[in-house]
């Protein structure tokens, strides 16, 4: 409760991001291990879609609680990410029936600018929990994998790499979500969650405020 507008305060949404994020990371795991066929990729889509529609929540309240990195960070992982990959899914599925051959390079050069993007704002994660540090670390191998896979540079068989690194993602982004859901239920670290590289002086804002007690 905010005292002095006497205004509730919206609960922190981060947890469905993340698990937002998680499934996305598992299914893109299982597609670039041959795990599943290019005729998942429908679904993939909807997964993809729905997830855009949970980050984007989760990136405007963010915003609005003033977490700049927290907050941008969802917004453009939800529009990109989630909705542009999301709808590319179902486009390459729709050509790939009707042989329609699509030039994905482009893909490459947009991912190009998000991994350059992610890594220049990675220090600003250094003020993170542990976890989130760590997941933004292990997206800074798996992103400039993907860019490259997508421009050609790099060959399939280097699709593991990306594959693995964005599984250890979602495996720290499930286990993240359930620290802050459990840990606030609680009043408590239930679940062990590591405190920030970088100690955070004065207001501490996003996930950080929920988890670092």
């Amino acid at each position: 409760m905010n005292q002095i507008n006497v205004v509730k305060e919206w609960s922190n949404p981060t947890p469905a991001g993340l698990v937002a994020l998680a499934v996305a990371c598992f299914c893109f795991f299982a597609l670039l291990t041959g795990k599943v066929s290019g005729g998942a990729l429908p679904l993939l889509g909807c997964w993809l879609l729905g997830g855009a529609l949970v980050q984007i929540v989760v990136a405007l309240v963010d915003l609005k609680s003033g977490n700049t990195t927290g907050g941008n960070t969802f917004l453009f992982f939800s529009s990109f990410f989630m909705l542009t990959g999301g709808l590319e899914m179902l486009i390459k599925f729709i050509s790939a029936v009707n042989g329609i051959t699509l030039d994905t390079h482009i893909d490459g050069w947009a991912w190009l600018t998000l991994s350059i993007v992610i890594v220049m704002w990675t220090p600003a994660f250094f003020k993170a929990p542990l976890v989130l540090n760590l997941m933004v670390l292990v997206l800074d191998v798996a992103l400039p994998c993907i860019a490259l896979l997508d421009l050609g540079i790099l060959p399939k068989a280097y699709a593991v790499i990306p594959a693995y690194t964005l599984f250890v993602v979602g495996v720290l982004g499930i286990y993240l979500s359930a620290a802050i859901v459990v840990n606030t239920a609680f009043g408590r670290q239930v679940y062990p969650s590591p405190g920030p590289i970088l100690k955070t002086h004065g207001h501490v804002s996003g996930i950080s405020s929920v988890i670092v007690k």
